[in-house]
């Protein structure tokens, strides 16, 4: 593994990052856009959703979903970038609509916060909501605390979310109508609490883990193997991609306030090599 090196900068609070066609798309949570990075980190393209955007997912066709997270809405965004209501999820999210990750049928599963993060509310259990590729939303899996950076792994039949004020990973069986069954712990991990998270082709997972400065790789079962100290700000979300899928590419923020964020602008993009590439790769 590398040390990791800082890619792009400038940002208010980088968050949801996905590797898509060769670029490194990411939603600046805090500036309200979504930025799309070439490899050699040049902004590609940039475009705002309204509300904020948080995670990002792509349906069969081609069409980019994006929740944005004040609005508590699903987006979709067709090939001439226009943007258009997908679900309504106020019902189902009380909180900030969030993280989320969308399978082979074009389904998406968005997690929100679920209560006043920034107010200083007390914590609240809260939902997974599924989205049908025709809008349809209902709810997954309820009582989670504060489901957060969420996975699928490549046979389409387990979906991994970090639970992020439990301290864990939690794993869910996905039966072909979508529905969530076999809620079981994927990994308890003590201290840490995960963030955003990706998958890598071994089945193990690297969790952010902002509050330790670090990013964790961690076997089912609880065992972290490996990690990536970040140094000067604190990790939120990470994905392995690049060319061979080896690059773990992490977003790092000094601060989470927003007020903090949008006038200081320290967000930005680290780097590091793994050994291991993403899951899902040819």
């Amino acid at each position: 593994m590398s040390a990791p090196r800082t890619l792009a900068s400038g940002f208010a609070f980088p968050e949801g990052p996905r590797w898509h066609q060769g670029q490194l798309w990411f939603s600046d949570q805090h500036d309200g856009a979504v930025i799309v990075l070439d490899p050699d980190g040049t902004v590609a393209e940039r475009f705002d959703v309204p509300g904020g955007p948080s995670g990002m997912g792509w349906m069969p066709d081609g069409t980019l979903l994006v929740t944005s997270m004040h609005e508590r809405r699903l987006y979709r965004r067709d090939a001439n970038g226009q943007l258009a209501v997908q679900a309504d999820l106020s019902q189902f999210h009380p909180g900030h609509s969030n993280d989320m990750v969308v399978d082979a049928a074009g389904r998406a599963y968005a997690g929100n916060i679920g209560y006043d993060f920034n107010g200083g509310e007390e914590p609240r259990p809260t939902c997974i909501a599924a989205i049908a590729p025709d809008g349809t939303a209902t709810i997954a899996a309820d009582a989670l605390d504060c489901p957060n950076g969420t996975v699928i792994t490549p046979d389409g039949k387990t979906l991994i979310v970090a639970e992020s004020m439990g301290n864990r990973l939690t794993a869910f069986d996905i039966a072909g109508d979508g529905t969530l069954s076999n809620r079981r712990v994927f990994a308890q991990l003590g201290d840490h609490i995960p963030d955003g998270i990706c998958l890598d082709a071994e089945g193990e997972i690297w969790a952010a883990s902002p509050y330790a400065g670090q990013v964790i790789r961690v076997r089912e079962g609880g065992a972290i193997v490996d990690s990536v100290t970040i140094a000067g700000a604190k990790p939120y979300a990470c994905m392995l991609g690049g060319a061979d899928g080896c690059d773990l590419y992490i977003c790092c923020a000094s601060d989470h306030d927003p007020q903090v964020t949008v006038k200081d602008r320290t967000g930005r993009i680290d780097v590091a090599r793994v050994a291991v590439p993403g899951a899902g790769r040819p």
